[in-house]
């Protein structure tokens, strides 16, 4: 009933941990389809020590995470899909809890409350972080509130076209989540079922410098091909020159000329 994808890459240290916490689940009706996405660690060897008919192994060259979420969405065959970043795990009640909560409200797509672990302790988030739930289209804007690891959501929004933008090197979980809260209502399961863990060297988010430059991608994508509501128009334009300009200034503050005047002629002279 539900395909849990778990995207990887290089991530042997830590898969064990997140593949135990899946086939540990009290809600059994399940597969898991793990997407190596071109490895060159022991991350295969890891998965074969797993016993477990509902886990299938696909490995494929290196290209990106949102290629190998997307792999992962065209194989599964559960009614639902739920996500899990290789670096993250769950509680054992967590899918379990969650379909109930989105059979019994209707939900097309919900998402767990998480609990933050940085550097091997546990973290409060701050206030910006707090997950909203409903139309979250607009509380989105300035920062993604939906956690990967933490969505089930109806097979069907995948049929619809709801895939991750593989165009996107960063920020690819913030354009999906804008796109799909356009035309549905986000839950949110107060029960923090979902534990993530970061401040490891290999996280994306530390890797990439300017996050905001893929959310104005995201953001000019959004205006060009989606019919907006007054609304919605506005107060995306509005977030998009904010992020706009910071960028901007960023870059001439930086010596970075060339790409400030890049993102100046995106955004078709409006900073």
């Amino acid at each position: 009933m539900i395909s849990v994808i778990i995207p990887t890459h290089n991530r042997a240290a830590v898969l064990g941990r997140a593949v135990s916490s899946v086939l540990a689940q009290s809600f059994k009706e399940t597969e898991l389809i793990i997407v190596d996405d071109g490895s060159a660690d022991e991350t295969r060897q890891i998965v074969q020590s797993f016993k477990d008919k509902r886990l299938t192994y696909y490995h494929q060259k290196n290209k990106g995470v949102s290629s190998a979420r997307n792999l992962g969405m065209k194989k599964a065959s559960g009614q639902y899909i739920a996500f899990l970043d290789s670096d993250d795990y769950w509680l054992p009640e967590k899918l379990e809890h969650q379909l109930r909560f989105m059979l019994d409200g209707g939900f097309s797509i919900s998402q767990t409350q998480e609990i933050w672990i940085r550097n091997g302790k546990r973290v409060n988030p701050m206030d910006k972080h707090e997950k909203p739930s409903g139309w979250i289209f607009e509380k989105s804007l300035e920062l993604c509130l939906v956690s990967p690891s933490c969505v089930l959501m109806e097979k069907n929004l995948f049929h619809q076209g709801y895939l991750f933008n593989e165009n996107l090197m960063a920020c690819e979980d913030y354009d999906l989540w804008l796109r799909i809260s356009l035309e549905y209502p986000v839950a949110l399961l107060p029960g923090a079922l979902t534990v993530k863990t970061g401040g490891h060297p290999d996280q994306l988010s530390g890797k990439i410098i300017g996050l905001d430059l893929f959310r104005i991608y995201s953001l000019l994508e959004l205006e060009k091909n989606h019919r907006l509501s007054g609304d919605k128009k506005i107060m995306l334009q509005r977030v998009l020159l904010k992020k706009a300009g910071i960028y901007f200034r960023g870059c001439l503050k930086r010596g970075r000329q060339v790409e400030a005047m890049r993102v100046r002629e995106l955004l078709e002279g409006r900073i």
